[in-house]
């Protein structure tokens, strides 16, 4: 699992931020409990992680990587810190993992996401109209690195990430990647 996520992301190169340790990034010990992101203006966000209600403890590989096995049918979950935030790798192994991955975003006060040309989310500051932090576009592609579709949706305080790969011919795992930075 760890192994063709970090292909995939040495192959994207440069435009990918290097795996680091962040004290600011707080993890939960299950997926279920998430994880606690900073934004620019020093409040927090807190990100729900796919997974069913009775998941298990996290494995945490070192400081900035934690697996999360199982969050859904056929389907892994890598997590990352990043000097500016955290990476949420979703590995699908097979056509019969799910299309569509729920991520709740609880916002702090006075804060909202609004949607950006190029398919990402801007955590806003409502007051001031300042953008605090970033949820990028996803992405995804298969084990060839061939492009697989990838969009976010807003389901009231979920940001949905769909992947179309049994509608791509993938070959599989299919690594999908929601990121967000402060």
């Amino acid at each position: 699992m760890i192994d063709a996520a970090s292909q995939v992301l040495t192959i994207r190169g440069r435009s990918e931020p290097p795996e680091a340790r962040n004290p600011d990034v707080a993890w939960g010990p299950r997926a279920v409990d998430g994880v606690w992101v900073p934004t620019r203006n020093g409040q927090r966000l807190q990100i729900g992680l796919p997974g069913p209600a009775d998941d298990h403890a996290v494995t945490a590989v070192r400081p900035s990587l934690r697996l999360f096995p199982g969050v859904a049918t056929d389907t892994d979950l890598i997590a990352q810190t990043t000097t500016t935030g955290i990476r949420l790798i979703t590995v699908a192994h097979g056509p019969g993992a799910p299309a569509e991955f729920r991520f709740a975003v609880g916002l702090g006060e006075g804060l909202s996401l609004d949607a950006t040309p190029s398919g990402g989310y801007d955590v806003v500051h409502d007051r001031y109209g300042a953008t605090v932090g970033r949820f990028h576009a996803p992405w995804a592609c298969d084990a060839l690195y061939r492009p697989i579709p990838a969009a976010y949706d807003l389901d009231d305080s979920a940001l949905v990430m769909t992947v179309g790969h049994r509608e791509a011919d993938a070959l599989y795992p299919v690594i999908a990647d929601p990121f967000y930075a402060r």
